[in-house]
């Protein structure tokens, strides 16, 4: 079965390209950049993922984020969090030390305000080029290749590389200077935690009550409770359903980076905070890998 939806891509100029973690976001969005045309490059910690790719998208792939960089125009990545990132980025066989002058490092990962500024800082360093775009839409977003992209950086630098990321996106933006799309993607963050929980205590509610909630959802989801999280994740709640999206360790290290931010710039975040506490809970029942509509499991018997 293909790893990606087929979908039809706008014709841009083919460039070389680079992408750096083949993970369940990673090898999709590379994928939909080489059927959109361009040449791809990929590098990955698990050789044989990285050998997997290749055979199904006729890339290529190299041992190390250097390798894989060299010829690049443009260096996507996607991996786990913020020293996973300096791992692939620094050193000798970090990617800055393959790149070309002038080429532009694209970081899709989640992580902090504060490595984004870092990495921007040492690729002007280089010569090179850096945009933090962390991106929202979860798995099936990469696979559909409609991820929402935040971005941070220097508008020349964003209108190289927008085009080139539109293959997987469905929409992509530059909302300030660097750490700006790192710190979007924490609101993001903040407004989901908020969502799920009052969703999870709804759902809960009316069970108790003796509704029907697949006929309730249905009502009040063509109303002023709708959500994207009741459409896409309210029956799966109702089902004891969570073995699809976004990881509860993911969710936890994003509500770490925001809560760690909050502290900085003084923002008040109680209920970001308590639900941050709910999905400890949930990591204690054994659901690490559970999707984040787990919250719910908390409230049933």
């Amino acid at each position: 079965m293909a790893s990606i939806t087929e979908k039809s891509y706008e014709t841009t100029p083919a460039i070389n390209v680079a992408f750096i973690g083949l993970g369940v976001m990673g090898f999709p969005m590379a994928g939909h950049l080489a059927r959109a045309g361009h040449q791809v490059c990929v590098y990955n910690r698990t050789t044989a993922k990285a050998e997997s790719w290749a055979a199904e998208f006729g890339g290529s792939w190299a041992p190390t984020p250097a390798q894989a960089s060299k010829d690049a125009d443009a260096v996507f990545c996607c991996v786990g969090n913020d020293d996973d990132l300096r791992s692939v980025v620094l050193g000798e066989t970090g990617a800055f030390n393959g790149m070309k002058p002038g080429a532009v490092f694209v970081d899709h990962t989640t992580a902090s305000a504060d490595v984004a500024r870092e990495l921007y800082q040492l690729a002007k360093e280089k010569q090179l080029e850096f945009i933090d775009a962390p991106v929202s839409g979860g798995q099936a977003g990469a696979v559909n290749g409609v991820l929402t992209v935040m971005c941070g950086g220097e508008p020349a630098v964003f209108d190289k590389i927008q085009a080139v990321a539109k293959p997987y996106s469905r929409a992509i933006t530059l909302l300030g200077e660097p750490g700006a799309g790192q710190l979007a993607k924490m609101v993001n963050q903040i407004c989901i935690a908020g969502l799920v929980q009052g969703l999870s205590e709804a759902i809960a509610f009316g069970e108790r009550a003796g509704l029907d909630m697949y006929a309730v959802l249905d009502v009040i989801g063509k109303g002023a409770a709708q959500s994207w999280q009741m459409d896409n994740r309210g029956k799966t709640m109702i089902e004891n359903k969570f073995d699809f999206g976004f990881a509860v360790d993911w969710m936890r290290k994003d509500l770490g980076l925001v809560l760690d931010e909050a502290k900085r710039n003084g923002a008040l975040l109680p209920v970001t905070a308590l639900v941050d506490q709910f999905y400890a809970e949930v990591q204690q029942k054994g659901g690490h890998r559970w999707d984040t509509s787990s919250l719910i499991s908390r409230l049933k018997p």
